[in-house]
């Protein structure tokens, strides 16, 4: 098991150098082009649209760390791309989107029964945009360090499969074929991420501003999703969600205007975010790359409206919370067969 780990740690920090480096180009180069406002909803579509489609091949071709480590060199390699904004754009949102497949898979593959590596594997990510963000509108001239970073990174994600060996189930046949309730399962969890890309875009805390309550609020989405997986793992998925998300709700509908508050609840609404993946993987174990597209996708979709400029009220904050509880836990007693879900929602 500690192989596993140290597999799952290696992604995570590449996982931070790759949305680090993806956010530093984003802002210190093509938020310069009269084309920023296009550029950011093609990255956006590019890096999490492109998933769903990217993961089908993924799990076809069965060579997650391979995919991983190209998506490593597409994002160094649009660092000579800034000339051209555009084709920068895309070159580093497919790039973005390879890696996050390709790691994801392997993560899952190994996950089995549980989702606490799903966990730590997402989330520092949150970390990465929001320091390759504040560097990038800084005055650091050189993208160097970066560069050999994410060529480091790749480097490590080829070996790291080469060190594993056969030690970690691969990729099964690739297969959609499942039962009706599987779909509705499914469409359950797209809409519980769909709605937490909203609400966490649209929706602003007028206190996020003040002193360190912004990098507050990104450790309680990151070790959220930590927390969430291994409280997935210790009492079950359906308790854990029903704990998280009940308390946020509460929490939120109460005093959201209380910054430690405020910040108490976001960790416990990113706790969902791990078992909303382990879950939709596990309705479809012959496509995990398609699973994990799917919700990236609904990430996208919750985006495009922020985009356009469309805001939400804080109050939306709790019964979006709510809404969430009862979808994940409609996705996850669907199946008629799963005993472990049944009787923890007891």
């Amino acid at each position: 098991m500690h192989k596993h780990w140290r597999m799952v740690s290696i992604y995570s920090a590449s996982h931070f150098v790759i949305d680090f480096a993806c956010a530093f180009l984003m802002f210190r180069s093509i938020s310069q082009s009269p084309d920023w406002y296009i550029c950011v909803l093609i990255y956006n579509f590019c890096a999490f649209a492109m998933q769903m489609p990217l993961g089908i091949i993924a799990d076809k071709l069965n060579r997650n760390s391979i995919f991983a480590g190209v998506g490593c060199i597409l994002v160094a390699a649009a660092y000579g791309l800034t000339s051209l904004p555009l084709a920068a754009t895309i070159v580093v949102g497919l790039g973005n989107g390879m890696f996050h497949i390709g790691g994801g898979v392997d993560v899952l593959n190994i996950s089995e029964k549980k989702s606490s590596a799903l966990g730590v594997y997402v989330s520092p990510g949150a970390f990465g945009i929001y320091f390759g963000t504040i560097l990038g509108r800084g005055s650091s001239q050189t993208a160097l360090p970066i560069i050999v970073a994410l060529l480091a990174a790749a480097a490590f994600v080829f070996a790291v499969r080469r060190s594993e060996g056969a030690t970690y189930a691969d990729n099964a046949t690739f297969s959609l074929q499942a039962a009706p309730w599987v779909f509705i399962a499914a469409v359950c969890m797209f809409l519980v991420v769909c709605l937490r890309s909203f609400v966490g875009l649209a929706v602003s805390f007028p206190w996020k501003s003040a002193g360190y309550w912004g990098l507050a609020l990104v450790c309680a989405s990151a070790f959220g999703k930590i927390i969430g997986g291994f409280l997935s793992d210790g009492i079950g998925p359906v308790r854990a969600a029903a704990y998280s998300l009940g308390l946020a709700a509460a929490l939120l509908f109460i005093i959201p205007q209380i910054p430690v508050v405020g910040v108490a609840a976001i960790l416990l609404f990113n706790m969902s975010m791990p078992i909303t993946l382990w879950a939709t993987a596990k309705l479809f174990p012959g496509a995990k790359g398609f699973s994990f597209g799917l919700l990236t996708f609904a990430l996208f979709l919750g985006f495009v409206p922020v985009h356009l400029g469309i805001a939400a009220p804080l109050w939306l904050f709790a019964p979006a919370a709510a809404v969430s509880l009862a979808l994940i836990i409609c996705g996850l007693t669907r199946n008629p067969s799963n005993v472990e879900c049944r009787r923890i929602s007891n």
